[in-house]
Formats: structure tokens, sequence, C-alpha cells
């Protein structure tokens, strides 16, 4: 039989992601999530956290590294995945569970006034990379890459080939 292996969760980064490469050039993004599960015994309230270790490859993880920081409140969908090896020390088999990133969401704000996570807002910290980013650009951009060949005057639908 065919085995399925599929995990989803919802919490905030416990740190900022690493990226490092395989020695093929891929990007791979480490992050570890923090999931808050709150529940009531004996009329207590009560709150455990689970830690999830996440990789992400390729382009997802690149995305994951230049928006997420530590804090930021994502959506993590993918496949589990299980490391075994011996421990040197020991001399006994250890093993870890990651979840390998198929699909994510930035979920928003961490502030107490966004309840639903709708909306996206991005940390000081990714709006400064962004803005410097831009700017960048901007800078390395020649005025020449314009084409001066655009008529200035309306366009008819009736001169669009398609």
């Amino acid at each position: 039989m065919r085995g399925f292996s599929k995990a989803i969760i919802t919490g905030n980064l416990t740190r900022d992601p690493e990226t490092r490469n395989t020695t093929g050039g891929t990007p791979v993004c480490s992050f570890s999530v923090a999931v808050n599960r709150r529940y009531t015994t004996n009329g207590e309230q009560r709150e455990e956290v689970s830690y999830f270790n996440c990789s992400a490859w390729g382009r997802t993880g690149e995305t994951i590294q230049q928006y997420a920081h530590k804090g930021d409140a994502i959506l993590v969908s993918g496949r589990l995945r299980q490391d075994r090896w011996e421990d040197k020390a020991t001399g006994k088999t250890r093993s870890a569970v990651e979840i390998v990133v198929e699909d994510f969401n930035f979920m928003g704000s961490n502030d107490s006034n966004v309840s639903d996570g709708s909306t996206f807002t991005p940390s000081k910290k990714s709006v400064d990379k962004a803005e410097k980013n831009d700017k960048d650009t901007k800078d390395t951009k020649d005025v020449e890459d314009v084409p001066d060949d655009i008529p200035e005057s309306d366009i008819s639908l009736d001169e669009v080939p398609f």
C-alpha cells in the first residue's frame, strides 16, 4: 500500500529563517514554527507549545528567507520527512521529523488588533530590506531601456491583432 504524509500547521517563526545551498546550488531554507494550543482542564486554562522544524527548497525557500522573520505568523503545508542517524557519542540511533514545505502563506501582523490573519503586514525588517532592493534596482536602470516608439495617441482596439 502506498503511504500518505501531509502536515498543515499555523504558528509563529521561532527564529529568522536560515538559507544554505546544496553542492548543486539549490537553496534550502530552514526555520522552526511554534504552534500554540489552548485547552481547559478541570476549569483551568492551560496552554502547550509544540515546535516544528521546516525546510523549504528552491524559490519557496528564497521567498520565505526574504520576507519572513522571527515572530511572524505563517501557515505551512507539506510532507513529513524523518532523518535517522547514529549518535557518535552514545552509539544510539537518533531520529528527527521535519516538514518539507510544499506550500505556505504569510498570515499577517502580530498586532493584537488584527484577529483574523486575513492580511499580511510585513515586518519593519522586511519593508526596509525591500526598499533597499528597490532603490538598488532603480539606481542600475538606464533611461535608454524605455522604448521611444510608443505612439502618444490612443490605440484603437481594431489595431490589436488578437
